[in-house]
């Protein structure tokens, strides 16, 4: 299981493959197989039956990306964001590479 430098509820920018240039809002992080939940990217339709108290049909959902296809954003400053680990207070925290600025979660 790695430490990986993007975690829930940051914004991050599709790098690579169909969806490359789309933004979001990260859902979901999987370290295990290192994948990514985007909010509306990445959207696949799956067929449900009826159950109980729900109406089948066809629902639009979010499938993961892997984490190496996204990168995070800044949307302040409009473009990707390098982080690094860096030591702040005493605390373990990200930081941006270019600027030295604190990544916190959003």
């Amino acid at each position: 299981m790695s430490k990986y430098k993007i975690q829930a509820n940051d914004s991050v920018v599709v790098t690579t493959g169909k969806h490359k240039g789309a933004t979001g809002r990260v859902i979901n992080v999987d370290t295990v197989e290192g994948r990514v939940l985007i909010e509306q990217v990445n959207l696949v339709s799956r067929r449900t039956k009826p159950q109980a108290g729900r109406e089948g049909g066809t629902v639009e959902k979010e499938a993961w990306l892997h984490i190496s296809n996204v990168s995070l954003f800044n949307a302040k400053d409009g473009r990707k964001v390098k982080a690094a680990w860096g030591v702040v207070d005493g605390k373990k925290v990200r930081v941006d590479r270019k600027t030295g600025d604190v990544i916190s979660k959003s």
